[in-house]
C-alpha cells in the first residue's frame, strides 16, 4: 500500500523538528555532551512529587471535569493576579491542558480559518509554523535582530499586518534567543493591535525566567488587551515538571469555552494526578522556583561569558534558559557548525535555522545543565573554534 498517498497533504508538508533531529542523533552516540534540550535538569520539587504520590494513595485517579479541577483553575487565576497583575475568573476563564503545547494547538485550530494569517517574531519555537499550516492558516514571520536584542519591533509588526491577519503570537521570554519584551515594547505593540480584530496568543511559559532585575510583563495587563488576549502557560519549565504534561490557557470566557469544546472531544481532561501535583506547586513550591532561578542565572553568566571569551559574540539573554551565540565568523552555516561540532567534539547544539530562516548564523544553547557539564562543553567548543581558525 502507498501510505504516503493516504496522508493529509498538510501533514506531509510539515518538516521534522530541527531540535529532535539532533536529539535523535545524540541518542545513537556515546559520551556526547548535549546542550540541545530545553528541559530543566532539576528534579520536580519534593513537595510536588509527594502530592502526586498522595493522590495515588487516596485513589484520586478518576477523570476531572473537561476544564480541569476547579480548585486548580481558581489557584492559577490567583497566581496570575499575584505574579503578573491580570485578573481572571478561574471558573470560566481557565482551561487545564496537556502541557502548554496542547493549549497552543487548540488556539490555532479553534481560531484559524482557511487563509487567516498568523504573525510573530522569529526566531521562534519550532511548533508555531507547523501548527499554523495544519490549522489552514498562513504563517507570517517577522525577523528580529541581535542588535535589537531580538525584540519584536512595533514598526515591523505594523508593516506585516494585512486585512487577513487573525493572530499575533508573542512568545516572550523567548525560546531560542532568551529575549524579553519590556513594558514599553508591549505598549507600542498594543497601540497597533487595539482597534483591530487581531487576537493575541501570549505564550508565557517562561514568565518566571527573567534576570538582571527585569520582571515579566504580560500584554494582557495593558489597557484594552485582556479582552483580545489568550495567555498560554504551564508547569513544565518553572516547576521542573516536563513529564507531568500540564499546561493551561487563560482568556475571555467565550474563547476559553470554544477551546474547551475541542479539548473535550480530543483529550477529555488533563491527567488528574498531575493536576493535584500542580495545585501543590502553586501553593508550596515558589521558594523552590526562586532557588532554581538563582542557579539558572549563575549558569547564564557562565555560558554567555564563555562564548564571548571563545570569540563567538553572544547577546545577553534576559529571560528563559537559552543563549543564541553568533557563529558567523567561523564561516560555517548553522547546520554545518552544529553537525561538525557534534562529529568532531561530541557536543550537541541546535542550528539556529531550526527556529526560522533568520536564525542562520546562530546556534541555540540550553544552559539547564550542571556547571561541570557546561564548563566541559565550553572547553570543547573553544577547541573546535580554535581549530577552525
Amino acid at each position: 500500500m502507498d501510505y504516503q498517498s493516504k496522508l493529509n497533504q498538510k501533514i506531509k508538508d510539515v518538516k521534522p523538528s530541527g531540535i529532535r533531529k539532533f536529539f535523535d542523533i545524540v541518542a545513537t552516540m556515546d559520551n556526547v555532551i548535549s546542550l540541545g534540550i530545553g528541559e530543566p535538569d532539576f528534579q520536580t520539587p519534593a513537595c510536588i512529587r509527594e502530592a502526586g504520590i498522595q493522590t495515588l494513595r487516596e485513589g484520586k485517579t478518576k477523570y476531572t471535569s473537561n476544564s480541569g479541577l476547579v480548585e486548580l483553575r481558581q489557584t492559577i487565576a490567583a497566581y496570575y493576579e499575584r505574579r503578573f497583575h491580570v485578573s481572571y475568573n478561574g471558573d470560566t476563564d481557565c482551561l487545564i491542558t496537556v502541557g502548554g503545547s496542547e493549549a497552543i494547538d487548540l488556539c490555532f485550530r479553534v481560531l484559524l480559518s482557511e487563509g487567516d494569517e498568523v504573525v510573530m517574531g522569529e526566531p521562534s519555537f519550532v511548533c508555531y509554523g507547523p501548527l499554523t499550516g495544519m490549522s489552514n492558516g498562513v504563517y507570517v514571520p517577522i525577523a528580529t535582530k541581535a542588535e535589537d536584542k531580538f525584540r519584536l519591533k512595533a514598526e515591523d509588526l505594523k508593516r506585516a499586518i494585512t486585512p487577513k491577519t487573525k493572530l499575533l503570537v508573542l512568545s516572550y521570554p523567548n525560546n531560542p534567543t532568551g529575549a524579553i519584551l519590556e513594558r514599553s515594547d508591549l505598549e507600542a505593540i498594543a497601540d497597533i493591535v487595539r482597534g483591530t480584530d487581531i487576537i493575541v496568543i501570549a505564550d508565557e511559559i517562561y514568565g518566571e525566567f527573567t534576570y538582571s532585575g527585569k520582571t515579566h510583563v504580560s500584554i494582557a495587563e495593558l489597557p484594552g488587551m485582556k479582552e483580545r488576549t489568550i495567555i498560554v502557560s504551564g508547569f513544565s519549565k518553572a516547576f521542573a515538571m516536563t513529564g507531568w504534561r500540564l499546561g493551561y490557557a487563560l482568556g475571555p470566557r467565550e474563547l476559553i469555552a470554544a477551546l474547551t469544546k475541542l479539548h473535550q472531544h480530543g483529550i477529555m481532561s488533563a491527567p488528574t494526578i498531575a493536576q493535584y501535583a500542580a495545585l501543590t506547586a502553586l501553593e508550596k513550591a515558589e521558594d523552590d522556583v526562586r532557588e532554581m532561578m538563582k542557579v539558572y542565572d549563575m549558569r547564564r553568566r557562565l555560558v554567555v561569558d564563555g562564548f564571548n571569551a571563545i570569540g563567538l559574540d553572544t547577546f545577553e539573554p534576559e529571560g528563559a534558559f537559552y543563549c543564541f551565540p553568533c557563529i558567523k565568523k567561523t564561516g560555517l552555516s548553522s547546520e554545518d557548525f552544529s553537525q561538525r561540532l557534534l562529529d568532531e567534539k561530541k557536543v550537541a547544539v541546535v542550528p539556529g535555522t531550526a527556529f526560522g530562516d533568520c536564525g542562520e548564523g546562530f546556534v541555540r544553547v540550553s544552559y539547564c545543565y550542571s556547571t561541570e557539564h557546561l564548563e566541559e562543553a565550553l572547553k570543547r567548543i573553544g577547541e573546535f573554534v580554535e581549530r577552525l581558525g
